[in-house]
């Protein structure tokens, strides 16, 4: 993971996009009944803590490392293997000839037929894939983790290690998210939801986009330079 922060920038130049790649989900279309009570001398803003809920959607979003920009999102009520496969068919598509490296986590939904199938035509790929369960690339989900991490593919994923999810750099910015929008907004609809989340992604390409200051080295601690 580290490695590929560190070369986003010279891969970007070669054509390739590293993208972290996440879903934010159970976001909550939350109405507050009230408006809340602004700030005054001595007084924080007050919070009207009754609302109505409106459901709740689910945001798929690409961080492209170079950058830090937050391009192709993916906003729905589910997050399923096809929401996944559709997602990253939508995100090649913005640059169908260049390279791709999609940082993921472990989820099923990452690794699955559909996202195997998918890579292997977009990438020209004609041998036989087996089946799933029995036989081939397809087996099982060691196999087609195999498959979609092939460094040699046009479209591939790079995951992250089991239990460190927090190595994916879109995690960051989902909190900024939080922070800035969805923690204390109130929203009429699903629909309006939607429509301020991309809202605030546009915005934020515009005014705050920048590449996140890794300060993780891709060499073991022991190899590190000392900071003391």
């Amino acid at each position: 993971m580290c490695d590929l922060y560190e070369r986003a920038g010279q891969l970007a130049e070669r054509g390739v996009h590293v993208v972290s790649t996440d879903e934010k989900t159970g976001m909550q279309a939350l109405e507050r009944l009230h408006p809340d009570v602004p700030m005054g001398p001595g007084r924080v803003q007050g919070r009207e803590y009754e609302y109505v809920r409106h459901g709740t959607l689910c945001l798929i979003a690409n961080l492209e490392i170079w950058c830090g920009h937050v391009i192709a999102p993916s906003v729905g009520p589910t997050r399923n293997e096809r929401d996944f496969k559709a997602h990253v068919e939508q995100t090649v598509s913005t640059d169908p000839l260049a390279g791709w490296v999609f940082i993921v986590d472990n989820l099923d939904t990452h690794q699955s037929e559909s996202l195997v199938l998918y890579v292997a035509q977009a990438c020209g790929i004609e041998a036989d894939l087996g089946e799933k369960g029995k036989s081939g690339v397809l087996k099982c989900k060691a196999s087609r983790k195999a498959f979609l991490s092939d460094p040699s593919h046009r479209i591939r994923f790079a995951y992250t290690p089991r239990h460190c999810s927090w190595l994916n750099q879109i995690e960051i910015w989902f909190g900024i998210l939080s922070r800035k929008l969805l923690r204390r907004a109130s929203f009429a609809s699903a629909a309006d939801l939607k429509d301020r989340v991309l809202a605030f992604i546009a915005y934020f390409n515009r005014t705050m986009a920048r590449p996140i200051r890794w300060l993780y080295s891709p060499r073991p601690l022991k190899d590190a330079p000392s900071t003391g």
